[in-house]
Protein backbone atom coordinates (compact mmCIF):
# COMPACT_ATOMS: atom_id res chain seq x y z
CA UNK A 1 0.00 0.00 0.00
CA UNK A 2 2.41 2.19 0.63
CA UNK A 3 4.18 1.94 -2.35
CA UNK A 4 1.24 2.82 -4.59
CA UNK A 5 1.02 5.91 -2.19
CA UNK A 6 4.84 6.95 -3.07
CA UNK A 7 3.99 6.21 -6.68
CA UNK A 8 0.75 8.16 -6.50
CA UNK A 9 2.83 10.80 -5.35
CA UNK A 10 5.80 10.84 -8.02
CA UNK A 11 4.22 9.68 -11.18
CA UNK A 12 3.27 13.03 -12.15
CA UNK A 13 6.17 15.10 -11.10
CA UNK A 14 8.68 12.28 -12.75
CA UNK A 15 6.54 12.27 -15.82
CA UNK A 16 6.62 16.32 -16.18
CA UNK A 17 10.47 16.31 -15.75
CA UNK A 18 10.90 13.39 -17.67
CA UNK A 19 9.45 15.55 -20.69
CA UNK A 20 11.10 18.67 -20.11
CA UNK A 21 14.39 16.33 -20.23
CA UNK A 22 13.33 14.68 -22.85
CA UNK A 23 12.70 17.55 -25.06
CA UNK A 24 15.86 19.23 -24.10
CA UNK A 25 17.60 15.84 -25.69
CA UNK A 26 15.74 16.46 -28.70
CA UNK A 27 17.04 20.18 -28.54
CA UNK A 28 13.02 21.67 -28.48
CA UNK A 29 12.97 25.16 -26.67
CA UNK A 30 10.39 23.50 -24.07
CA UNK A 31 10.03 26.63 -21.92
CA UNK A 32 9.18 28.75 -24.70
CA UNK A 33 6.97 25.89 -26.08
CA UNK A 34 5.58 26.07 -22.57
CA UNK A 35 4.89 29.94 -23.07
CA UNK A 36 3.47 29.33 -26.62
CA UNK A 37 0.72 26.67 -25.10
CA UNK A 38 -0.19 29.03 -22.54
CA UNK A 39 -0.62 31.41 -24.72
CA UNK A 40 -2.64 29.48 -27.18
CA UNK A 41 -4.78 28.42 -23.74
CA UNK A 42 -5.83 31.72 -22.94
CA UNK A 43 -6.84 32.63 -25.98
CA UNK A 44 -9.21 29.54 -26.44
CA UNK A 45 -10.46 30.34 -23.00
CA UNK A 46 -11.64 33.53 -24.37
CA UNK A 47 -12.99 32.29 -27.54
CA UNK A 48 -15.09 29.82 -25.62
CA UNK A 49 -16.76 32.79 -23.50
CA UNK A 50 -19.75 33.75 -25.69
CA UNK A 51 -20.75 29.99 -26.28
CA UNK A 52 -20.87 29.50 -22.62
CA UNK A 53 -22.96 32.50 -21.84
CA UNK A 54 -25.61 31.91 -24.41
CA UNK A 55 -25.56 28.62 -23.00
CA UNK A 56 -26.12 28.89 -19.40
CA UNK A 57 -28.51 31.78 -20.49
CA UNK A 58 -30.92 29.17 -22.83
CA UNK A 59 -30.49 26.90 -19.89
CA UNK A 60 -31.86 29.34 -17.16
CA UNK A 61 -34.78 30.59 -19.35
CA UNK A 62 -35.75 26.86 -20.36
CA UNK A 63 -36.02 25.55 -16.28
CA UNK A 64 -37.44 29.66 -15.39
CA UNK A 65 -39.93 29.57 -17.40
CA UNK A 66 -41.83 26.35 -16.71
CA UNK A 67 -41.69 24.44 -19.87
CA UNK A 68 -39.37 21.76 -18.28
CA UNK A 69 -42.13 20.70 -15.72
CA UNK A 70 -44.94 21.44 -18.44
CA UNK A 71 -43.04 19.13 -21.00
CA UNK A 72 -42.89 16.61 -18.12
CA UNK A 73 -46.41 16.16 -17.27
CA UNK A 74 -46.62 16.04 -20.99
CA UNK A 75 -44.58 12.24 -20.93
CA UNK A 76 -45.69 11.35 -17.59
CA UNK A 77 -48.43 8.58 -19.02
CA UNK A 78 -45.64 7.43 -21.67
CA UNK A 79 -43.28 7.65 -18.18
CA UNK A 80 -45.28 5.49 -16.35
CA UNK A 81 -46.26 2.82 -18.76
CA UNK A 82 -42.50 1.97 -18.92
CA UNK A 83 -42.00 1.86 -15.72
CA UNK A 84 -39.67 5.29 -15.10
CA UNK A 85 -40.31 6.86 -12.08
CA UNK A 86 -41.54 10.76 -12.99
CA UNK A 87 -39.02 12.22 -10.52
CA UNK A 88 -35.64 11.18 -13.00
CA UNK A 89 -37.25 11.89 -16.06
CA UNK A 90 -36.19 15.58 -16.07
CA UNK A 91 -32.64 14.62 -15.32
CA UNK A 92 -32.46 13.00 -18.01
CA UNK A 93 -33.79 16.08 -20.65
CA UNK A 94 -31.15 18.11 -18.20
CA UNK A 95 -27.93 15.65 -18.13
CA UNK A 96 -26.99 16.55 -21.93
CA UNK A 97 -27.35 20.06 -21.61
CA UNK A 98 -25.61 21.29 -18.32
CA UNK A 99 -23.97 18.80 -15.88
CA UNK A 100 -23.91 21.40 -13.52
CA UNK A 101 -27.86 21.50 -13.52
CA UNK A 102 -27.91 17.77 -13.17
CA UNK A 103 -25.03 17.00 -10.69
CA UNK A 104 -27.49 19.01 -8.75
CA UNK A 105 -31.02 17.31 -9.54
CA UNK A 106 -28.80 13.85 -8.77
CA UNK A 107 -28.20 15.44 -5.47
CA UNK A 108 -31.75 16.64 -4.69
CA UNK A 109 -32.89 13.25 -5.47
CA UNK A 110 -30.22 11.40 -3.31
CA UNK A 111 -30.85 13.31 -0.50
CA UNK A 112 -35.04 13.24 -1.18
CA UNK A 113 -35.10 9.44 -2.05
CA UNK A 114 -31.86 8.40 -0.41
CA UNK A 115 -28.83 6.95 -2.15
CA UNK A 116 -30.03 3.33 -1.86
CA UNK A 117 -33.26 3.94 -3.08
CA UNK A 118 -34.35 3.03 -6.71
CA UNK A 119 -34.66 6.55 -7.61
CA UNK A 120 -31.45 7.65 -6.03
CA UNK A 121 -29.43 4.35 -7.41
CA UNK A 122 -31.11 4.99 -10.61
CA UNK A 123 -30.50 8.52 -10.66
CA UNK A 124 -26.57 7.76 -9.87
CA UNK A 125 -26.89 5.68 -13.26
CA UNK A 126 -28.23 8.01 -15.52
CA UNK A 127 -25.40 10.59 -14.30
CA UNK A 128 -22.64 8.34 -15.10
CA UNK A 129 -24.41 6.71 -17.97
CA UNK A 130 -25.02 9.86 -20.44
CA UNK A 131 -22.89 12.90 -21.23
CA UNK A 132 -22.96 16.82 -21.45
CA UNK A 133 -24.06 16.43 -25.12
CA UNK A 134 -24.49 19.87 -25.80
CA UNK A 135 -21.91 21.63 -23.46
CA UNK A 136 -19.56 19.60 -25.36
CA UNK A 137 -20.80 20.46 -28.73
CA UNK A 138 -21.11 24.03 -27.60
CA UNK A 139 -17.67 24.44 -25.91
CA UNK A 140 -15.52 21.96 -27.92
CA UNK A 141 -16.86 22.62 -31.57
CA UNK A 142 -16.79 26.21 -30.89
CA UNK A 143 -13.44 26.55 -29.74
CA UNK A 144 -12.34 24.62 -33.52
CA UNK A 145 -14.57 26.59 -35.22
CA UNK A 146 -16.85 24.04 -36.65
CA UNK A 147 -20.15 25.54 -37.31
CA UNK A 148 -21.93 22.37 -39.01
CA UNK A 149 -22.61 20.12 -35.90
CA UNK A 150 -25.87 18.58 -36.54
CA UNK A 151 -25.05 14.77 -37.24
CA UNK A 152 -22.43 14.91 -34.02
CA UNK A 153 -25.77 16.10 -32.43
CA UNK A 154 -27.65 13.41 -33.32
CA UNK A 155 -25.30 10.77 -32.34
CA UNK A 156 -24.52 12.43 -28.74
CA UNK A 157 -27.93 12.59 -28.24
CA UNK A 158 -29.16 9.00 -29.45
CA UNK A 159 -25.76 7.96 -27.40
CA UNK A 160 -28.11 9.76 -24.19
CA UNK A 161 -30.70 7.96 -25.00
CA UNK A 162 -29.37 4.73 -24.90
CA UNK A 163 -27.56 5.53 -21.71
CA UNK A 164 -30.87 6.07 -20.19
CA UNK A 165 -32.68 3.47 -21.33
CA UNK A 166 -29.57 1.22 -20.32
CA UNK A 167 -29.66 3.03 -17.03
CA UNK A 168 -33.27 2.05 -16.35
CA UNK A 169 -33.01 -1.39 -17.26
CA UNK A 170 -29.61 -2.11 -15.71
CA UNK A 171 -31.20 -0.61 -12.00
CA UNK A 172 -33.71 -2.60 -12.37
CA UNK A 173 -32.35 -5.86 -12.98
CA UNK A 174 -30.18 -5.36 -10.45
CA UNK A 175 -31.82 -3.68 -7.77
CA UNK A 176 -35.67 -4.03 -8.58
CA UNK A 177 -37.98 -1.60 -7.91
Amino acid sequence: MQIISLLSVWMIPSLICFILLYGTYKRVPTYESFVEGGKEGISMAFSIIPFLVGMLVAISVFRASGALEFFMGFLKPALDFFGVPSEVAPLAFIRPISGNAALGMTSDLIATYGADSYIGRLAATIQGSTDTTFYVLTVYFGAVGIKKMGDALKVGLLADLVGFVAAVVVVTLMFGR
